[in-house]
């Protein structure tokens, strides 16, 4: 490593577009931070996509230019800049790449899409994109541009001049004209529109014959297998590493390629073996990661569900199921939620992406060689897609997966002959194959976390990016083998617990996490809130009161700004749930009342019952925040902490998860007392890393269990160099059962032979220690040698 990596803080980059008052994130901004960053302990700045994009983005992941560093951050002076005072300061940076996708909501911006769209297959970068230009693609072998408001709404089509150039507009679109097909002034601009490479098509019409990062019409998938596109969109990242800039790379999404295996093989040879590199790969619970694969590993969404998990209380779980199927009629146990699994992910293969799967199956027919009837292949191929229980099964690692679903889809009795005819494409390995896989991690993302995780409502913290809700949490010994499997085989991957794409922020699912150590209390907080203010329908409710609870301020006064939120938060997640309102039909009626009784919830007969609640919730939810933000940061793997959680953040999903933070208060430590209790947590803990890197990069774990009848409510780990103990952590499980149940009651630690002390106290301890004084100040301890 050109700097030893010990830890990370994400930092969301943007520029002055991107917000309405002007206020800006760039690399200077950034760059004033160091200083604070760096007494707190961090060893690397984390950043969000560095390269030209949408300049009204506040995330940058619609990059339009992969060869400019973004003007709108401060171009490659800024970033040199940055990189100067950070590497003055000890401190290295690791940057965010996107080499799944290309913003083209405005082909203007992005000049490879807008010479694409003009030349059509005779551009120099039409084999940039992943185009079907099949005359059977359903758009006579053109481009199918999803963007007309009615079918053949040709009457809105004008030819203008713009910037310079002839172009054909559709009210805000603006498009180019190939070389030719515009000579006569009196043309019909529907007849020019006729002689174009693509073809505006209704919405509606499901008709996209490119690629797209999920089912977002904006962001075109690109073909990295190509050798030449690799090089191109890659080139000023090598200059950033050549340059010496950066030490580290994050690529987003690389499930969405042809190719993720041979990918990252080529971006590791581009970038160097010292480089560190890892990878946005979402790992179901049972998954392990390919260990072929040439990076130091995942971005952490594993490790998220098993610090969560340990702290879920989950003899509580039978009884919320119980609420939950009161509510929603679901218990939304393992079972009920893969059965919704299953028929969300059909759905959306059969609606949101029905592009993807046509193209999937002309591909199959092609590949195999079969003339197996188009509509029974397709229905196979929902039902394979649908319970594909990975991401993508094409890693050595999951080489079975395919075959035994394939096996089970036959015994339930689907069309043997369609089922043969997929088989032996998948068997050939050519485009099908890919597009299978491609298809899998795109209908889970959709119809798991961005549906089914916005209808479960039994113990809605647990509906995160990698999680299980249909599991009572993760017990302490599948716990502490997961970190010891972590420690031997991928010491370096990143540990997380927010990011930018956490449905809520790690203080918010704490304090969630602690409603399953009150659902008696909750169940009647339900019945009583519901009773004063009806929501619209029960389930839609059950699902935002866990998520009020979860944000409510900390004092208690729920504000108009904060109702905002949580309205903007709702009608996001109704659209998202796809129930009685969605993206696609927005029912503005539904949404306006789900909104009202957000008002009345936060301002209304029922705001005390859910102020007391939340503050109860609260208690618990701290020590929770703080004992797992411990574990997180001494536990195996490179643990990023997401910027401004080093004080409590109750956020919720984006962009109210991507607020501008107040640093100020930051390095000043102002905050409440629980605020700077987790940022001494934080300092403690990453100076302690970058004293001793060996330990944490290279150093064992241990499993330490305390004694008496509160030893369920300790969690704790020991880090090892050479079999030999050098750092404990220990932290709270459940800690409003513990003050209900009197405390630790003679509950005891026996600590590794030597004399300890606590680095968030200053106090010394050895041999067996009762848990009341460890935990006597905080509910978290960091014991060193």
């Amino acid at each position: 490593m050109k700097r030893p990596i010990t830890s990370t803080y994400r930092l969301q980059l943007r520029g002055p577009h991107a917000d309405p008052h002007g206020r800006e994130f760039g690399f200077a901004q950034a760059a004033e931070l160091v200083p604070y960053l760096a007494e707190l302990g961090v060893s690397h700045l984390y950043l969000s996509p560095i390269f030209a994009s949408a300049p009204e983005s506040n995330h940058n992941y619609d990059v339009i230019d992969p060869t400019v560093v973004s003007p709108e951050l401060g171009g490659i002076d800024g970033l040199r800049l940055l990189a100067r005072a950070a590497h003055d300061a000890g401190l290295g940076l690791v940057v965010d790449i996107v080499p799944n996708h290309l913003g083209v909501e405005v082909p203007r911006r992005n000049r490879w899409w807008w010479d694409v769209l003009k030349h059509g297959r005779a551009s120099d970068f039409a084999h940039f994109f992943d185009i079907d230009w099949a005359t059977d693609n359903g758009a006579g072998g053109k481009i199918a541009l999803p963007v007309l408001g009615t079918p053949g709404d040709t009457d809105a089509l004008k030819l203008e001049h713009i910037d310079g150039e002839d172009v054909l507009t559709y009210y805000d679109h603006v498009f180019p004209l190939a070389p030719g097909s515009y000579t006569d002034l009196n043309d019909d601009p529907a007849a020019v529109h006729a002689r174009q490479h693509y073809r505006l098509m209704f919405w509606r019409d499901g008709i996209i014959t490119y690629r797209r990062f999920f089912s977002i019409n904006g962001l075109a998938g690109v073909r990295q297998e190509d050798e030449d596109v690799f090089n191109a969109t890659h080139a000023c990242l090598k200059e950033l590493v050549g340059e010496g800039l950066i030490d580290g790379v994050r690529v987003d999404h690389p499930d969405g390629l042809t190719d993720p295996f041979g990918y990252l093989t080529r971006l590791r040879e581009l970038i160097g073996q010292d480089t560190w590199l890892i990878v946005e790969k979402i790992l179901a619970a049972d998954e392990p990661l390919d260990p072929r694969l040439n990076i130091h590993g995942t971005t952490g969404y594993d490790a998220l569900r098993e610090f969560d998990g340990v702290f879920v209380d989950a003899g509580a779980t039978d009884r919320l199921g119980e609420l939950a199927r009161e509510y929603s009629g679901s218990a939304w146990d393992a079972d009920a939620v893969e059965a919704a699994e299953w028929e969300l992910k059909a759905r959306i293969a059969e609606e949101e992406l029905a592009a993807e799967v046509r193209r999937l199956a002309r591909a199959v027919r092609r590949d195999s060689r079969a003339d197996t009837d188009l509509a029974e292949l397709t229905e196979v191929l929902v039902a394979l897609v649908s319970r594909m229980p990975v991401y993508r099964a094409d890693y050595r690692s999951l080489s079975r997966v395919t075959a035994t679903l394939i096996a089970q889809l036959a015994e339930l009795g689907h069309n043997p002959a369609a089922l043969d005819t997929v088989a032996a494409a998948l068997a050939a390995r050519g485009e099908a194959a890919h597009r299978f896989a491609q298809v899998c991690g795109a209908v889970m993302a959709k119809g798991v976390e961005d549906t089914l995780f916005y209808r479960a409502c039994r113990l809605v913290a647990l509906q995160e990016v990698g999680g299980a809700p249909g599991r009572a949490g993760v017990s302490q010994a599948e716990f502490h083998l997961l970190q010891e499997e972590r420690a031997s085989l991928w010491p370096r991957t990143m540990t997380a617990l927010t990011t930018h794409d956490t449905k809520r922020s790690e203080d918010t699912r704490a304090r969630m996490l602690e409603i399953a150590e009150l659902p008696d209390e909750f169940a009647r907080l339900v019945r009583d809130v519901f009773a004063l203010t009806p929501p619209l329908d029960t389930a839609t409710g059950l699902f935002l009161l866990h998520n009020v609870l979860g944000a409510w301020p900390r004092d208690g006064r729920a504000d108009e700004a904060f109702t905002q939120r949580l309205q903007s938060y709702a009608v996001k997640a109704v659209r998202e749930a796809d129930t009685l309102t969605s993206w696609y039909d927005n029912d503005h009626d539904y949404e306006a009342q789900v909104t009202e009784w957000i008002a009345h919830l936060t301002h209304g007969p029922a705001t005390r019952l859910v102020a007391d609640f939340a503050r109860d919730l609260d208690r618990g939810g701290v020590a929770v925040s703080l004992g797992r933000k411990l574990l997180q940061l001494i536990g195996p793997g490179i643990p990023d902490t997401y910027q401004g959680t080093e004080f409590l953040d109750f956020s919720l999903v984006d962009p109210d998860n991507r607020r501008f933070v107040d640093y100020r208060a930051l390095r000043a430590g102002e905050g409440a007392p629980e605020d700077v209790d987790k940022q001494r947590i934080v300092r403690a803990a990453l100076h302690l890393r970058r004293e001793r890197p060996q330990l944490f990069l290279e150093g064992g774990y241990r499993a330490i269990f305390a004694a008496g009848p509160a030893r369920g409510h300790v969690v704790a780990m020991v880090r090892t160099l050479d079999d030999a103990p050098q750092v404990i952590a220990v932290a709270t499980r459940a800690p409003l059962a513990l003050e209900r149940a009197g405390g630790w009651r003679g509950t005891t630690l026996t600590l590794p032979e030597g004399t300890w002390t606590d680095r968030l106290t200053g106090r010394e301890y050895s041999g067996t220690v009762e848990m009341s004084q460890l935990c006597a100040e905080l509910p978290a301890v960091l014991l060193t040698m």
